[in-house]
């Protein structure tokens, strides 16, 4: 049980920084992008063909490759900006068309990674349609049957370091006071001298980067394919929305709710039940999101804790 908690606290990591990077990209551009799915998968691939292709015989620790990854989904949330975004931003798109071109380019890249898992298998003879990595991690410590692995501790330092790093660039930075005033009032904005563009372009790019950090996460975890994005993006839209799509922190936390919610009862319930149940587990992360937003329909960004803990206390002594 132990192991798989460990397991589920990596995999909910993903999740936290995947949806974050979905908060960030709604909050400045109003933008729901559903391409974050393929993002997220080009991060796993990343981490699969610089460790397994590229740089196979020097034998370097797949972490090595995590910054890449984030670089590259990054790029690919740039090229989504500037090709389809910024134009229909331009022209005062509603949201459902923006949501609806994300999908577009959602399927574009879908095609990408089908056509580079294509030609690795046939050019490099490698498995490039059933990617398992986890056997590649590192074992920390052994006591009986349990193994800690490198990953949990691992993905939980990169989730730390993106909430500290984000915490300093809002408040102590002044691109971060940008952001803010951007998300407020694009047009006063403008009028103060802070050039909106900027503001989106960088963006896209974290929001990219933080897709891409959650797909090498999940190339520890899961059995990558080329589709692996479309198990993803349930789970990481619900951890958005449940943290309140309005609060960078509040998605992270979110997104811990539903990945650590998602991976433990399906575990129990393949475990305990049958494991034919396994194919209903993208029928959690909804479950979860509905009950939670049934009580707190702000989401986990806008709960006030003095309150929630009053709630609480009156329940206990009632």
């Amino acid at each position: 049980m132990l192991e798989v908690l460990m397991t589920a606290v990596s995999y909910s990591a993903a999740i936290a920084l995947a949806a974050a990077g979905i908060t960030l990209i709604y909050m400045t551009t109003g933008t729901f992008n559903f391409s974050h799915a393929s993002m997220t998968a080009f991060g796993l691939y990343t981490v699969f063909i610089f460790s397994k292709v590229l740089f196979r015989d020097l034998g370097y620790p797949t972490y090595v490759f995590f910054p890449v990854a984030a670089l590259i989904s990054g790029v690919l949330g740039v090229i989504t900006y500037l090709s389809v975004n910024r134009w229909l931003l331009k022209r005062r798109a509603d949201m459902v068309t923006l949501m609806m071109s994300t999908l577009g380019v959602d399927l574009i890249y879908l095609a990408l990674l089908n056509i580079i898992a294509d030609y690795l298998t046939q050019e490099y003879k490698v498995n490039a349609r059933l990617i398992v990595l986890s056997t590649e991690d590192v074992s920390i410590v052994q006591s009986g049957d349990f193994v800690l692995r490198g990953i949990p501790i691992v993905s939980v330092s990169i989730v730390m370091t993106v909430i500290i790093l984000l915490k300093y660039i809002l408040n102590r930075t002044k691109f971060g006071i940008a952001v803010r005033v951007t998300i407020e009032n694009p047009s006063l904005a403008e009028i103060v001298g802070i050039n909106p563009e900027v503001v989106y372009l960088t963006s896209w790019f974290l929001g990219g980067a933080f897709a891409g950090l959650a797909g090498a996460i999940l190339s520890m975890v899961i059995t990558g394919t080329p589709a692996v994005g479309s198990l993803v993006i349930v789970p990481e839209f619900a951890g958005a929305i449940v943290g309140g799509i309005y609060s960078l922190f509040g998605s992270l936390a979110g997104g811990y709710l539903i990945g650590l919610s998602e991976y433990i009862l399906i575990t129990l319930l393949a475990t305990y039940v049958s494991r034919n149940l396994v194919v209903y587990q993208p029928l959690i992360p909804l479950l979860v999101m509905s009950v939670f937003l049934l009580f707190y329909p702000e989401g986990i960004g806008g709960l006030q804790l003095s309150r929630v803990v009053e709630r609480l206390r009156k329940s206990v002594w009632r």
